[in-house]
């Protein structure tokens, strides 16, 4: 995405930012994106595997990218993730995510983060449009939210 997304200086995807991972998402026409990622040991928790937190926010930029490729600029509310299976440094992941269910300005999004095409992690998330914050009171916190 161009630097008018707001994130030119996010570490996951920024292009300004010095240590960047310089994630790059592809649409696809079903409406999801994708993206594949080595995570190197610098990213490492316990010895040789992917720190859940950064598990975390691969699943959440991928969440995000789907949103930036519909022209949405929106900010995670709420973010649950699945651990499935521990995911080992210096190999190829490959990260996706679609959108769910779309209720502007709230979005529910899912993600998936997966190696040799098992699935390692998965994510769902509900994101706000930027600029919104001042309803996201009167937004009821169930899941079960739908536009009226």
């Amino acid at each position: 995405m161009n630097a008018t997304n707001g994130h030119e200086h996010c570490l996951l995807c920024g292009r300004l930012h010095p240590r960047s991972w310089r994630l790059s998402f592809t649409p696809h026409g079903t409406g999801e994106v994708s993206t594949n990622f080595v995570a190197g040991k610098e990213l490492q928790g316990y010895d040789n595997l992917v720190h859940g937190g950064v598990i975390c926010s691969l699943l959440d930029a991928a969440m995000t990218h789907c949103l930036f490729h519909q022209s949405i600029q929106a900010v995670t509310g709420d973010l649950r993730v699945r651990f499935l299976h521990p995911v080992t440094c210096e190999v190829s992941l490959e990260l996706r995510a679609k959108l769910l269910f779309a209720c502007p300005p709230l979005y529910q999004l899912q993600a998936e983060l997966r190696c040799d095409g098992q699935v390692m992690a998965r994510a769902e998330g509900k994101f706000m449009r930027r600029g919104c914050h001042d309803t996201i009171n009167r937004v009821p916190a169930d899941h079960n939210y739908h536009c009226r």
